[in-house]
């Protein structure tokens, strides 16, 4: 019975251990991930997503690729621009895996290929560039860079996309000086401002005045219009009062005419008619009347000059 049970455990272990290398054998690949295989230290295949399976002991996975977008933040690196100075600039690479299997062989260490490539590709677009190029070029400096590292990095299978310079560090004399300068250049922006928005105010009010003295003078002249305007009306209608008075001192002198006429008077009437228009004449201020002789006979006076005599009121 011993030897019997004893063959059955160790059946029974050898049907464990098969399971074990059987269930080892099966592998998943999960979404955006890759796995390269080597037969017996020879490249076999590259396994997408999906259920794989791999023969026990001749088959294993040399390596476990990534196919997602990765980035890459690179430590500064010193820099010389073409006018001598010395700056740090760290970089930002945002790579991509496209064959597993270069990527695999290619090349030992890919991230630290890619560090070193970068900081040499850097110092090569940076030497042709002087200081003030270097802080003003960003877009072209990283353009010139993605190209650059693309082609170099193709035979392992890597795409660099992007290349970013995160940060550019001159030295602290230079930064000192680049801040006196903006300090300089916003100073001068404020003054012309200020100059600029004096300037507008003073037209503004030469503009204002002007105006102000095209409208009083506007109103200078309507006011003189209308008292023109009002004196004329004024002398028209006094003319017409005048030509009416005068009418009606006429046409009353008519009417009494007539009506004397009408009346067939006297002689003596008339005489006395005539002294009092003398008097009228007179006013109660001449001291003298020369009265014609037709007159003189008709009131019964002497044919001499008489004077007629008034005191003064």
């Amino acid at each position: 019975m011993e030897p019997i049970s004893g063959g059955i455990v160790a059946l029974v272990v050898v049907v464990i251990i098969l399971f074990l290398i059987l269930i080892s054998c099966i592998k998943i690949v999960p979404q955006a991930h890759a796995m390269v295989i080597e037969r017996l230290g020879g490249y076999l295949s590259t396994w997408g997503v999906g259920l794989h399976f791999k023969m026990p002991f001749i088959d294993r996975i040399a390596r476990r690729v990534n196919l997602k977008e990765q980035v890459v933040d690179f430590p500064p690196q010193p820099v010389i621009t073409k006018d001598n100075v010395t700056m740090q600039i760290d970089t930002v690479v945002y790579f991509q895996i496209t064959d597993p299997k270069l990527y695999a062989y290619g090349v030992e260490n890919p991230i630290m290929a890619i560090e070193n490539l970068t900081a040499t590709t850097l110092r090569n677009i940076i030497g042709d560039l002087e200081l003030d190029e270097t802080l003003t070029s960003r877009e072209t400096i990283n353009t010139k860079m993605r190209a650059t590292l693309d082609v170099a990095t193709d035979p392992w299978g890597i795409k660099v996309n992007r290349v970013e310079l995160k940060n550019i560090i001159p030295p602290k004399a230079i930064q000192d000086a680049m801040e006196k300068q903006m300090k300089a250049e916003r100073e001068r922006r404020e003054a012309i401002l200020r100059a600029e928005g004096e300037k507008k105010s003073t037209i503004l009010v030469a503009e204002g005045n002007k105006e102000s003295a095209i409208l009083d003078a506007e109103a200078e002249k309507q006011a003189a219009i209308l008292r023109a305007e009002a004196k004329r009306e004024a002398t028209v209608k006094e003319a017409e009062g005048q030509a009416e008075a005068i009418l009606k001192i006429q046409q009353a002198n008519a009417d009494g005419l007539r009506m004397l006429k009408e009346a067939a008077p006297d002689s003596a009437v008339l005489q006395i008619k005539s002294l009092e228009a003398f008097a009228k004449a007179a006013d109660g201020k001449a001291t003298k009347i020369i009265i014609p002789s037709e007159i003189q006979g008709m009131a019964g006076l002497p044919k001499s000059l008489v004077e007629v005599a008034k005191e003064n009121s």
